[in-house]
């Protein structure tokens, strides 16, 4: 009698289908989010007429049929050009719900847009959600890194509270790292006080959650990094609490860069700084969080 391994369960598909997915969103958000704090793409997307739109949407069809082809969202390593094609479509789908989320979340667009508006802002900020969610095996991959650490920085038996700190100290400048390589090219932009002082106080609120969320997701949720290696390393055993941390160790970089570029002054307002600080915390959040999955 021959053993056959047992064909998977409808929730198991289901399940590698969501973790498929948020591995597509979190290389979206990482490569979207920062052109979404341009003002001229937001007037790009509002002035475009159909036409074009729709021109834009075929060539970003093609580019992501052609990383599919050798990339994609899914662990699938072949697929047939039908496959191919659905996925690409996918794709595209899953980046302008990301891209629309995005988009809502800053305010860019509200009830009150008109529709045309609405369909070209997303159509054109969807472009580098969709790239980033055909790339996500090739950026957010840690495997090749995570046995070149093990190699050079072995684990210490005999001292184990030094290896945890130590396992913190990378995750945390991992977080640091990643966060100012994301929002450094924001940081002396206009658009993050521009962005900052057009939000509700109580809207910060959603700003600061969607942080929270994203860093969580793509950390623990996207599959990217192993869930239960992550929460045995390190002095930081929950999820949360790294996500708390991580986010905290954002927000720091991020009014850094903004007092560096004289974005923010000591004598301003601290409602202003505090603004500031989580509007850019975002970008630089969803940095952290790809940073801490790369070591």
């Amino acid at each position: 009698m021959h053993n056959q391994t047992p064909p998977p369960s409808a929730t198991n598909i289901w399940l590698d289908e969501l973790q498929a997915i948020l591995q597509g969103a979190s290389g979206g958000f990482l490569f979207g989010i920062p052109l979404l704090y341009t003002v001229e793409v937001w007037s790009i997307g509002s002035a475009t007429e159909p036409w074009w739109l729709l021109t834009v949407l075929a060539v970003n069809l093609f580019v992501v049929w052609l990383l599919t082809q050798v990339e994609g969202f899914r662990k699938s390593l072949t697929l047939n050009p039908v496959e191919a094609l659905l996925e690409s479509f996918e794709a595209i789908g899953i980046g302008v719900v990301c891209a629309a989320i995005a988009l809502t979340l800053l305010q860019s667009i509200t009830l009150a847009t008109p529709l045309p508006v609405v369909l070209g802002k997303l159509v054109i900020d969807g472009v580098p959600f969709s790239l980033g969610i055909a790339l996500p095996r090739s950026t957010l991959s840690n495997n090749a890194l995570r046995i070149r650490r093990r190699v050079m920085l072995p684990r210490s038996s005999s001292s184990p509270t030094l290896a945890n700190l130590r396992d913190a100290l990378v995750d945390f400048d991992a977080t640091l790292i990643g966060a100012v390589l994301i929002a450094f090219s924001i940081a002396p932009t206009e658009e993050v006080p521009l962005i900052a002082a057009s939000l509700p106080s109580l809207w910060l609120l959603l700003v600061m959650g969607a942080s929270l969320g994203l860093s969580y997701t793509i950390v623990f949720a996207s599959g990217f990094a192993d869930r239960a290696e992550r929460q045995q390393r390190g002095l930081l055993l929950s999820s949360g609490t790294e996500t708390l941390v991580a986010y905290l160790i954002a927000l720091l970089a991020s009014v850094t860069m903004l007092v560096l570029f004289r974005q923010l002054h000591p004598g301003d307002p601290w409602q202003e700084w505090l603004r500031d600080a989580l509007v850019l915390g975002l970008p630089a959040s969803v940095g952290g969080a790809a940073g801490r999955i790369l070591v």
